[in-house]
């Protein structure tokens, strides 16, 4: 049976480094596959023209559209600064979507990562997808981020210690083709959000579960309802 797949992002790029080739499976199995992008995106270094963030908007939804998302919506969130927002405007957002789009699975950041915003973001999706009576959401993921999970140092915040792993041996050129469009956002090797740390980082993933490639999670909540 096919499931409804949200994805809730701090940033542009966010929702493809952290399961880009995860969403490309959930498209190939039929699965519908939604994207929300919750801040900005640029305005914290200094590119806040509206040029410059329709050029941003217009790589996400090219980005997306080489997956197969079925939709991506875009917030105003500070970029950078959603620790300044009130959490629960953040989170009546997140709640919004979620009823409109009633998903089974959702994916989001994990609470550790160094970026403020992944960390309120995280924060927000834990409160609007708790297990109400008849809330949609079965099963939430968390996920990482190049050069922002793995630069927390230890004991500054929960480690990223992946307990869920999905295998995209088939979907990783996928992932880099749809980082393509985000071209302005990636950096020169070694940085961790090169392509070639993005495509090391699967690799080494999937040799953790012996696959080519794979992309890592941590478990959140997994609810087996009767039908």
């Amino acid at each position: 049976m096919s499931k409804t797949v949200l994805v809730i992002a701090a940033h542009p790029d966010d929702e493809v480094l952290g399961c880009g080739g995860t969403m490309a499976r959930h498209v190939d199995a039929g699965d519908a596959v939604h994207v929300c992008i919750l801040a900005q995106g640029l305005a914290s270094r200094g590119e806040a023209s509206s040029a410059a963030f329709e050029q941003l908007r217009d790589d996400a939804r090219r980005a997306n559209a080489a997956l197969g998302v079925a939709s991506v919506w875009f917030g105003d969130f500070p970029d950078n600064q959603m620790d300044t927002v009130p959490l629960l405007s953040v989170i009546k957002e997140i709640e919004s979507h979620i009823a409109r789009l009633q998903p089974d699975i959702v994916y989001t950041h994990w609470c550790g990562d160094v970026n403020v915003d992944h960390r309120v973001v995280h924060e927000a999706v834990v409160c609007a997808c708790r297990p109400l009576p008849g809330h949609s959401v079965e099963r939430l993921l968390y996920f990482e981020v190049a050069s922002s999970t793995e630069w927390q140092t230890p004991d500054s915040a929960p480690a990223f210690k992946p307990n869920w792993f999905t295998d995209i041996s088939d979907n990783v050129d996928r992932k880099l083709i749809a980082l393509a469009h985000y071209d302005s956002e990636m950096r020169d090797w070694p940085h961790p959000r090169s392509f070639r740390a993005v495509e090391h980082l699967a690799r080494w993933r999937g040799a953790t579960i012996g696959a080519e490639a794979a992309e890592a999670f941590v478990l959140g909540r997994q609810i087996s309802r009767q039908k």
